[in-house]
């Protein structure tokens, strides 16, 4: 099957190094993406518990990740066209 990404879409995936194909289910991108947020976010909480930065700051740290994810707040079927 081939799907037609949205355009703002393919930009939003390109800040994370991800180039889907045509042939490449938005599902399986979407999951892609959303286990690299995953990473992220595990790797913050570990800075965290080592006490690099303060308590106060990590909500703050947590809340600019999410935003650098802002495909993750639509399915992937609005992925596409």
């Amino acid at each position: 099957m081939i799907y037609t990404y949205r355009p703002e879409i393919l930009e939003a995936l390109l800040v994370h190094g991800v180039r889907p194909r045509p042939d490449t289910n938005p599902e399986r991108v979407r999951e892609f993406v959303r286990d690299l947020y995953r990473y992220e976010i595990r790797r913050l909480r570990e800075r965290y518990m080592r006490r690099e930065f303060p308590k106060a700051d990590y909500s703050r740290r947590v809340d600019a990740l999410r935003r650098q994810y802002p495909v993750l707040a639509l399915r992937a079927r609005d992925w596409v066209v």
